[in-house]
């Protein structure tokens, strides 16, 4: 099936609040809250759970949360990481006499893969901690309870992610996988579509709070359907979870700050890789001299990414359980060390992680209020519907993101009990260094692609001036990828010109693609809302939505 990218969109701008998302359904939503006197994180949950709703097979309340919220008041920026931690009976050891270890992982539709669900946490405390008190967590999560008992109507890329992944609903091993199934099978393009017992859920939730989610019915159809396909997870992991609110990390680049979350989060690799690309261009010429994703910037991207991900694919883990070292992967001193291991004349093989000798199918969408506050928020189930596994009465799937893990002895991302894995998704924000003001609130989905689309839509916009739906809508290159980092091959997206993929292939990178139709998918799907000076002491939002996805930006 094809999927021609040959329409354009303007970016949207507008002046009071502003939502973005890979649904349209869910974006009306989030405006609805905000119209209804809600702020950005309120909006937030609210497209949070109708996206559950509308694509599961990327999200939903049996996955992981994290989000970054913006205080206009305060100047400051806050991160809460809402992923789940691996049963507290799950050890190496027991891993290792079922048979499994680094060279025959467990499957990715195993109970090991379960990590406690923390996505339902994440979204009552992002409403307690960061919302707005004007509009109860009950009042935000029923449109999309609505939603799944009513039905909707299912969009174009939404139908086919169902499809692909429906084998793991229709597994007859996974006895409730078929309450996600329309009469058995997957919905297609423009068919309703109900979830009732997702919506029971999401009203009990709204209610009652994480007791609802883990304690009682709910918990004990989790651990029991995770037991019965090999876990170890009890009422005791889901009932001792905790969300936390951690500091951001940051580095800057020409005027600007990049926040992230920190370990056990990847987002650490946007920043190394952005330091690297800054240290290199010192060295040699700016990104402006090379052009827009011509051979030479491609090269010169690829390379940081690869020096990047070395480093964070070893060292980033749950810092609860190990020290990871932060301060010095991050240290200008440390980017010039790695900038300098980058040729311009050949690709770089079997890159490894550096020392310190130097001295001392995810959703993504995010949010922006009348106030000036921002939310960038994400959530996943990892692996499309991740295990998929529906634990009985509920309508959702559970995560694998225990496959995050390493099996390997010593590894510092090794599963233990209670440890939280590497973790792909990470929302992203960015403020002028000046005056601590927000720039953009923005984020890009799809596994290892996901720091990789942070920075080429940073310097698409700060390099190259491109506004926020222009920046999406460019060609993108994703080193690796996938749910797995493999950093012997880069993929190219349809659009990148034929010339520059021959020069790549010259420099000896091993280039997958040009991909196009719905292979584009493994480039992700952003979302920005940018804030600009608008004259006469006013700001108006500046909102991209991307076009690999069903999505859409609405303001008011």
């Amino acid at each position: 099936m094809s999927l021609p990218f040959s329409s354009r969109r303007s970016t949207v701008i507008c002046q009071h609040g502003c939502v973005a998302s890979s649904q349209p359904l869910a974006t009306q939503i989030g405006i609805d809250i905000l119209k209804s006197g809600g702020n950005a994180a309120d909006a937030a949950v609210a497209v949070a759970a109708a996206l559950n709703v509308t694509e599961p097979c990327s999200t939903g309340i049996g996955g992981d949360a994290f989000c970054l919220f913006y205080d206009a008041n305060t100047k400051r920026v806050s991160g809460l990481n809402g992923s789940g931690r691996a049963p507290a009976n799950l050890t190496l050891d027991l891993v290792h006499r079922k048979g499994f270890n680094k060279e025959n992982l467990f499957p990715d539709t195993h109970g090991h893969a379960v990590t406690v669900p923390g996505a339902a946490a994440a979204w009552v405390d992002t409403v307690e901690k960061f919302g707005s008190g004007k509009v109860s967590l009950s009042e935000i999560l029923r449109p999309a309870a609505e939603l799944a008992e009513v039905g909707f109507p299912v969009q174009k890329i939404a139908a086919n992610s169902w499809r692909k992944g429906s084998y793991l609903l229709s597994d007859p091993k996974n006895k409730h996988g078929c309450d996600m199934l329309l009469n058995g099978k997957p919905p297609c393009h423009g068919q309703m579509m109900q979830m009732p017992h997702l919506a029971k859920v999401f009203k009990d939730l709204g209610v009652h709070g994480k007791s609802s989610f883990y304690s009682g019915r709910v918990a004990m159809a989790l651990a029991d359907v995770v037991q019965t396909h090999g876990g170890v997870m009890s009422l005791a992991d889901l009932e001792n979870h905790v969300t936390t609110f951690d500091e951001p990390i940051c580095v800057d680049y020409k005027g600007y700050r990049l926040w992230e979350i920190p370990p056990n989060g990847q987002g650490i690799t946007a920043l190394i890789a952005l330091n690297i690309i800054e240290q290199y261009q010192n060295m040699e010429r700016s990104l402006k001299d090379m052009g827009h994703n011509s051979a030479d910037y491609i090269h010169m991207l690829t390379e940081a990414l690869k020096l990047s991900f070395a480093d964070t694919t070893w060292y980033c883990a749950d810092p609860g359980q190990v020290k990871v070292p932060v301060t010095k992967l991050l240290s200008k001193e440390y980017a010039v060390k790695r900038a300098q291991m980058i040729q311009k004349n050949c690709a770089l093989k079997n890159v490894t992680k550096g020392d310190f000798t130097i001295g001392d199918d995810t959703v993504y969408f995010t949010t922006s209020d009348k106030d000036g506050n921002a939310c960038s928020f994400i959530n996943s189930n990892f692996m499309g519907f991740g295990t998929g596994l529906v634990p009985e009465g509920c309508g959702f799937t559970l995560q694998n993101r225990g496959c995050g893990f390493s099996l390997e002895r010593g590894h510092p991302n090794a599963v233990a009990p209670c440890k939280r894995p590497y973790h792909t998704i990470i929302p992203a924000m960015v403020t002028h260094v000046a005056d601590d003001s927000l720039m953009m609130s923005y984020g890009c989905m799809g596994g290892f692609m996901q720091p990789q689309g942070h920075v080429q839509v940073l310097l698409n916009m700060v390099e190259f001036g491109l506004d926020p739906q222009e920046a999406v809508d460019q060609p993108r290159i994703c080193v690796g990828g996938g749910y797995g980092f493999d950093s012997r091959y880069v993929s190219l997206e349809e659009g990148i010109e034929e010339g520059v993929v021959s020069k790549l292939k010259e420099l000896g990178h091993s280039v997958d693609g040009p991909l196009k139709n719905f292979d584009r998918s493994k480039f992700g799907k952003a979302q920005v809302i940018q804030r600009r000076e608008a004259g006469n002491g006013k700001f108006a939002y500046w909102g991209g939505s991307d076009p690999r996805g069903d999505g859409m930006v609405i303001g008011y």
